[in-house]
């Protein structure tokens, strides 16, 4: 039975709006390839003719370019030719929230409150000392090519999905490498394989933590885990950092609470390294009160004048700590390889809940990642990102000596990949304002306020004005003009303040 000509006419002409409007919103980029008609009729279960038409069309009306023996393409000035974009999918704009059509779960209201994260791109020339972000200058690359062949070559009788613990030559590797390094105590069934760190801090949220529970958390500290914990309804209990990392005389007063999280080889942000006395109270503390304790070893790879350290974990003697591990303070953030090594009574949950969540990791790059562990890859690796991290510290420190002078304070340069400065001549206030002044000379700094949770400060806490400075993704002739440039910012809002404004005030 053919189609009648007005049911074709229709679905061509819709077929014409679709692409004409995803041209517009920008999904369709200009420049990009777009499917062959053959392909796309095939998929649209139109004939080739009908396709052939909407293209010609679409050409004709300056959408698209066409050329005999080549893919049709998004014309370079089509956009301005399309539909007006939609607000909300404007990527270089302030995102606008709109409400949803249905009702949001309590835990989707919660974490539509965060708000969405600034991702404003950094434009050419702008010098960004975000924490976070590595070079890729710095990744491995023919290392890990290679690795990567090597593992698609092992050919595997089934195509099936991967034990949700991880790829158990990782596993193996891993836990040769963690013992070795870090000294940890743990058998090979520990060991689960995660999407970074950030996921694992998920799974701890959604398996032991009902809303209403308290979780003892630094402060300031590391906003993402702590809106991990939110969102699941917990109560978030603010402790103190000092040079000693968290203050634990300060747990007793709390109360019991179902989780503590922790940084304490190199606390974010501010570097602290949690002493032997204190890692005790902590875990004494938990196995008083049955705490979990949740130990974030984010970048224990980078210490610079620190000796290794024993982790909570090899100190645990009540099976109370999770340990978190990520390689992509290593290797890449992109990779999306991180690592728990769990008590043994939450192996179980935690394997179900990440086999609920996606199955497991990507197979590929756990085989690569055993490779270069096995290897000694690795290994050599680390020592050689260590020497180029050190020299980028090295660079930064000295040039905010010689451009800011006694007007900062470092804190936190005996290991990681950042600083936080104190300028003492801003109270904390202006932080916002030193931030615009640098990006107007091409500076992109990250005041340290955001994390602090709100309302902990109090009145009669004053603090200078701090920036979180990351130097990972810049070179040491980037890093001195970077701080040179700042330097010039920091005096022209010094010149802003209100006659007898102090720090603080």
């Amino acid at each position: 039975m053919r189609t009648p000509p007005n049911a074709r006419t229709s679905r061509s002409r819709a077929l014409y709006e679709e692409i004409r409007a995803r041209i517009g919103d920008g999904t369709f980029a200009p420049g990009m390839a777009l499917p062959s008609t053959r392909a796309l009729a095939a998929e649209r279960s139109l004939s080739r003719a009908t396709v052939t038409l909407v293209y010609e069309q679409l050409a004709a009306d300056g959408f698209i370019e066409t050329r005999s023996g080549a893919s049709s393409r998004v014309a370079s000035g089509a956009m301005a030719a399309g539909p007006a974009a939609s607000p909300r999918s404007s990527p270089d704009q302030g995102a606008v929230v709109s409400q949803p059509a249905g009702r949001l779960s309590a835990i989707g209201r919660r974490v539509a409150a965060f708000g969405p994260r600034d991702v404003r791109p950094t434009v050419p020339g702008e010098i960004d000392f975000i924490y976070g972000p590595l070079s890729g200058a710095d990744f491995p690359i023919l290392v890990w090519s290679k690795a990567m062949r090597q593992a698609e070559r092992q050919r595997v009788q089934r195509l099936e999905y991967d034990d949700p613990r991880g790829n158990l030559l990782l596993r193996r590797a891993l836990h040769a490498h963690l013992s070795q390094t870090r000294g940890l105590v743990c058998s090979l069934e520990q060991i689960l394989i995660v999407n970074g760190s950030q996921q694992a801090l998920d799974l701890c949220a959604r398996l032991l933590l009902d809303p209403g529970d308290r979780v003892v958390v630094e402060n300031p500290g590391y906003l993402a885990a702590h809106q991990a914990f939110a969102a699941y309804g917990a109560s978030l209990a603010c402790i103190d950092v000092d040079e000693h990392g968290l203050k634990t005389d300060q747990l007793a007063a709390l109360g019991p609470a179902q989780m503590a999280f922790v940084t304490p080889t190199h606390q974010f942000p501010l570097g602290s390294f949690l002493s032997l006395a204190r890692r005790r109270a902590l875990l004494a503390w938990a196995n008083e009160t049955g705490a979990w304790v949740v130990e974030d070893d984010y970048d224990s790879e980078y210490r610079f004048s620190v000796g290794p350290e024993e982790t909570l974990q090899s100190l645990d003697r009540s099976e109370r700590v999770i340990h978190v591990g990520t390689f992509s303070k290593t290797l890449s953030p992109r990779l999306r390889l991180g690592y728990m090594v769990l008590p043994p009574g939450l192996v179980d949950a935690f394997a179900t809940a990440k086999r609920l969540s996606d199955r497991h990791s990507a197979s590929g790059v756990q085989r690569a990642l055993a490779v270069l562990l096995e290897d000694g890859s690795y290994a050599r690796h680390v020592r050689r990102i260590r020497r180029l991290q050190l020299a980028r510290q090295r660079a930064l420190t000295q040039a905010l000596t010689l451009y800011l002078g006694d007007g900062v304070d470092i804190q936190g340069a005996a290991s990681g990949l950042h600083v936080v400065v104190w300028c003492r001549s801003l109270p904390s206030t202006a932080e916002g304002a030193l931030a615009e002044a640098a990006r107007d000379l091409g500076v992109r700094v990250h005041p340290i306020g955001p994390l602090f949770h709100p309302g902990s400060g109090g009145p009669g806490r004053p603090r200078p004005a701090g920036l979180v400075m990351g130097y990972a993704l810049l070179d040491e002739v980037q890093i001195r003009e970077g701080v040179q440039r700042l330097s010039v910012a920091l005096r022209q809002v010094q010149a802003g303040l209100a006659p007898g404004q102090a720090p603080g005030s």
